[in-house]
C-alpha cells in the first residue's frame, strides 16, 4: 500500500546497511558539526522559521490513509485520481506559462484539502481547478491572472464560475485561509542556494536547479510524496542528484554540505535513505514511461475553435512539457 511505503522503508534498514548506503550518498565524509561563521546564524534562523511553518501546513495523515485505502470504483477519492488531477494542473501550468511556485502551491493546497475533506470524484476537477486558481492569484502578477471562465473552458469542465466561487470559499475555510505554505520548491531553492555558497565555481555546476525543479514536478505527480515533509523531499532530491552527477573531484565538498544540512534539519539517516529510494524509483518511472509526461497529450484537445476565439492573445504562448534536463557533464 502506497501510504505505508515510507514507514516500512524507514524501518527496514539495519545500522550496518544504513552505513553502507550513507557512504554512497556522502562518500568520504565524517559526521561534522553545524557550519559556523558570519552567515550561519541568518541561515539557521530562516531555516527554523520555515520548518516551524512547515509543521503547520502538512496534510492530515489519517485523511491520506483513507484515500490510499479507497477502492477505485468511482465513488471515493483514490491515489490514481489525485495523480491524474495533478497532471492536469501541470498541463494548465505549462499552457499559461505560470511559475513553478504556482504549481507547487496548488498541489500543496490540493493535498491539504483532500486530507481533511472527503470529496466525491465528480467534484475533484472543481476542487483541483480552484486550488490552482487560488495559487495563481497568490503567486502570479495580476495582469497574468486569467478569467475563471477561461480556466473552465480551457480545462473543458462543466461547472460554472458560481460553482468555482462556492468551492473556493469552502477550500479557504477548510484550510483556515492559510494559503502561502512553505512548499518543497521553497525548501529546494533555499537549500540549493545555501549549498552553492559553500562551493567553488566548478563544484557549483554539479547541482542544476533547473534539473532539480523538473525532478520535483515529477515527484509532485506521485501520491507517494503527499505525506513526506517538503524539507525532507527537498534534501532527498539534492542527495539523489549529487549521487547521479557524481564527480570525484567535487564529491567531498557537496557531500559535506549535504551532511551538514541534514544535521541542521535533524533528519534521521533512515528517513533520508527511504525518501531517496522513493525519489529514485519515481524519477526512473518518469524517465522510462511516456505517460508520465502528462501534458504531452492533453493539449491536443483543450482548445476548441469557439474557445480560441474568446481567449486573450497571450494565452497562446504554450510551453510544452520538457524532459528532465541532461546534466552539464
Amino acid at each position: 500500500m502506497i501510504i505505508h511505503t515510507y514507514t516500512r522503508c524507514s524501518q527496514k534498514y539495519s545500522e550496518s546497511v544504513k552505513s553502507v548506503l550513507l557512504s554512497s550518498l556522502f562518500p568520504s565524509v565524517q559526521m561534522i558539526e553545524t557550519v559556523t561563521g558570519p552567515g550561519a546564524k541568518p541561515f539557521a534562523v530562516e531555516l527554523k522559521g520555515m520548518t516551524d511553518l512547515e509543521a503547520r501546513y502538512q496534510p492530515l495523515l489519517s485523511g491520506l490513509r483513507l484515500i490510499e485505502g479507497a477502492q477505485d470504483n468511482g465513488l471515493r477519492m483514490t491515489p490514481r485520481l489525485r495523480e491524474l488531477e495533478v497532471k492536469d494542473l501541470l498541463s494548465l501550468t505549462r499552457f499559461f506559462g505560470f511559475s513553478s511556485e504556482t504549481f507547487s502551491l496548488a498541489i500543496s493546497m490540493l493535498d491539504r484539502f483532500l486530507s481533511v475533506v472527503k470529496i466525491q470524484p465528480k467534484h475533484l476537477a472543481c476542487v483541483g481547478l480552484c486550488c490552482f486558481y487560488i495559487a495563481v492569484k497568490s503567486s502570479e502578477e495580476e495582469k497574468n491572472v486569467p478569467l475563471a471562465n477561461d480556466l473552465i473552458r480551457i480545462s473543458q469542465n462543466r461547472f460554472t464560475v458560481s460553482d468555482m466561487m462556492r468551492m473556493e470559499k469552502i477550500i479557504l475555510e477548510k484550510l483556515y485561509w492559510k494559503v502561502k505554505a512553505p512548499t518543497a520548491l521553497h525548501f529546494l531553492r533555499f537549500f540549493h542556494n545555501h549549498i552553492q555558497e559553500q562551493l567553488d565555481a566548478e563544484s557549483k555546476k554539479i547541482l542544476s536547479l533547473e534539473r532539480l525543479g523538473a525532478q520535483l514536478k515529477a515527484c509532485h505527480c506521485s501520491f507517494a510524496f503527499s505525506k513526506i515533509k517538503p524539507s525532507l523531499l527537498a534534501i532527498a532530491l539534492l542527495c539523489y542528484e549529487a549521487q547521479e552527477q557524481h564527480d570525484p573531484k567535487h564529491a567531498d565538498k557537496i557531500s559535506e554540505a549535504l551532511r551538514s544540512l541534514q544535521q541542521q534539519l535533524n533528519i534521521k539517516d533512515g528517513d533520508l535513505l527511504c525518501v531517496h529510494e522513493l525519489v529514485g524509483k519515481c524519477l526512473t518511472e518518469y524517465t522510462n514511461t511516456k505517460c508520465a509526461k502528462p501534458n504531452s497529450h492533453r493539449l491536443r484537445w483543450t482548445i476548441s475553435g469557439r474557445t480560441a476565439r474568446q481567449l486573450k492573445h497571450s494565452y497562446y504562448k504554450i510551453a510544452h512539457l520538457p524532459t528532465i534536463p541532461e546534466s552539464a557533464s
